[in-house]
């Protein structure tokens, strides 16, 4: 077949679908003209606005979610923090695993019972040895201006109770804070020679559950019930620029309770020394944090990011309106008539 017949029949075949195409252009524009559908052309969406106030949303259901589910979702909020610290739930550990891990740690327990905070000393220690680090060896590091007065519990083998004579301050925010002063001589002087890891209580407070090694770590710290669903800038930092232990707006991750931290004894020393350092530089300007050492604890950990975060079930009040939050209640804090114990 000659060239030229050949290069017309390609063109022929290119007719059918030029044709098509034109009639569909055509279409187009008679649409278009006519209207005939008559929708309304929208405006060009901001959807990098739109993902953020659905991510918003979704943020707030999943809160909205865990206040009305037993299940949780896996306690549905974060397994990790930001800073890729775990936030230790119930079933986030196989505490098989962690147990022999920490077979031969030593472990202590510090806990301040001054004046009439005694009364709670008694059945701390008693639900410690339910709770606590069962079948680990724990030193109990009891500090009171009543050593006569302390009962001592029946204890399981390798657990030892230390009795520490302690000046008794008048004013109960003194008493909070000479915590930091005993701490940063403890864990320079006694303590490293002692154990490998040291968590402090408060000791109006009971071991309701199981408490074990899953809570041990470099730097530990727990989130306060009372804060879980509160955003930072509703949190009780302390907000004078003049003080050391100032976090502005925009700063801080959790708010957390000085009722229940720990870490390793040479972590615990290096934030006891900071927040008595800070305690002592408010004085001098004849200044108080809101909250005493636990507003110069909190300031640290906004600098100094715990390498764990303990979740409310490690510190559990049951004035908190999210009943079902906890799944265990591991720690819990005794109601009493505060006025009446620091007076």
């Amino acid at each position: 077949m000659p060239e030229n017949w050949r290069n017309m029949l390609r063109f022929k075949s290119f007719i059918p679908g030029i044709l098509v195409v034109g009639i569909l252009c055509m279409v187009g524009l008679w649409v278009q003209k006519e209207n005939v559908f008559k929708y309304k052309i929208e405006k060009m969406i901001d959807w990098s606005k739109k993902v953020a106030e659905k991510a918003k949303e979704l943020e707030q259901c999943e809160k909205k979610l865990l206040l009305n589910t037993v299940e949780k979702k896996s306690m549905g909020l974060n397994a990790l923090t930001p800073w890729l610290a775990p936030i230790v739930w119930d079933g986030t550990y196989d505490l098989s695993i962690l147990d022999k891990q920490h077979s031969n740690t030593r472990i202590g327990l510090f806990v301040f019972a001054v004046k009439k905070y005694i009364r709670f000393l008694q059945q701390f220690l008693e639900s410690a040895e339910r709770y606590f680090m069962v079948g680990h060896k724990v030193t109990y590091y009891v500090f009171t201006d009543k050593v006569d007065e302390v009962v001592k519990p029946k204890m399981a083998d390798g657990r030892i109770l230390q009795l520490h004579n302690v000046v008794a301050d008048q004013r109960w925010q003194d008493v909070s804070m000479r915590r930091m002063e005993v701490l940063t001589v403890f864990t320079k002087e006694h303590m490293p020679n002692e154990i490998d890891y040291l968590v402090c209580a408060d000791v109006d407070m009971v071991f309701n559950d199981s408490v074990g090694v899953e809570i041990l770590g470099d730097l530990v710290a727990t989130i306060h019930p009372g804060f879980f669903f509160s955003e930072p800038q509703h949190f009780t930092y302390e907000r004078k620029p003049i003080s050391a232990a100032y976090i502005p707006d925009g700063e801080g991750d959790f708010y957390y309770m000085a009722a229940l931290y720990g870490g390793k004894v040479d972590e615990i020393y290096r934030l006891s020394v900071a927040c008595q350092n800070g305690i002592i530089e408010d004085k001098k300007k004849n200044i108080e944090a809101l909250w005493q050492d636990e507003s110069h604890f909190n300031r640290y950990l906004v600098d100094n990011k715990p390498t764990k975060v303990l979740s409310p079930e490690y510190l559990w009040d049951t004035n908190v309106p999210y009943k079902d939050l906890a799944k265990k209640k591991r720690f819990v804090i005794l109601k009493k008539n505060k006025t009446e114990i620091r007076n």
